[in-house]
């Protein structure tokens, strides 16, 4: 299945305030019941687990209201790791109007100082990005953090996108409609992610396969 870049309609708030909230939920939806939110938990266990730190600031792009991040939060507390998370989207209008930190900025051009957070995660994110500027937000990524960058993100694949379709009734959203195969099109292969990764000046890439479609990526700086 070849990788086609579709244009995903929440990118741009091309709907109404309310579609746009009710996407932001499916999103919450989707990675809450597809395992999105217990990848993302694993991913920084394994941070904390090789730096020996049981509590991490981490910065996550692309952020949306923060659900992964915040409920990867929630998880880890359990078992005593603490995590503190500043969410950066592009759009305000995307971001949660709570207390957490939260900054609108472009993830190319992260406003913040070189190693300024533990970890830099994003979820859903890395397919927006065509392969030259997944390169570079991923640099950006590496400069702003300590200790590694984590992506969790879907995987291309045929039955992914037949099982999307499938999933239509569970979406609330038209956005979601639309959006949600458009991010299978434009995904990356897990292969296709090692080959592009392969160009960053990082110590080590670990990729890991996650049921239901999904990639986890671990880079460490």
């Amino acid at each position: 299945m070849k990788r086609t870049v579709s244009a995903e309609l929440l990118d741009d708030d091309l709907g109404t305030p309310d579609e746009i909230a009710s996407s932001l939920r499916d999103l919450r939806r989707i990675n809450t019941w597809f395992g999105g939110t217990q990848l993302t938990a694993r991913l920084l266990r394994r941070v904390a687990g090789r730096t020996g730190l049981s509590r991490l600031s981490v910065l996550e792009v692309g952020s949306g209201l923060g659900d992964v991040p915040l409920a990867a939060q929630r998880s880890l507390a359990k078992s005593g790791m603490q995590l503190d998370v500043t969410l950066v989207d592009r759009r305000a209008s995307h971001l949660p109007a709570s207390s957490v930190r939260r900054v609108a900025a472009n993830a190319l051009h992260l406003p913040f100082r070189n190693a300024s957070f533990d970890v830099v995660s994003c979820t859903l994110f890395a397919h927006h990005f065509e392969p030259q500027a997944l390169i570079l937000f991923v640099v950006e990524a590496l400069r702003v953090a300590r200790h590694a960058v984590v992506m969790n993100d879907v995987v291309r694949n045929r039955l992914h996108l037949t099982l999307v379709y499938l999933g239509f009734p569970l979406y609330r959203s038209r956005l979601t409609r639309n959006d949600a195969p458009a991010s299978v099109r434009q995904a990356y292969t897990i292969e296709e992610m090692r080959l592009l990764l392969a160009k960053v000046p990082s110590r080590r890439v670990v990729i890991s396969r996650r049921y239901l479609f999904r990639m986890g990526v671990l880079i460490w700086k």
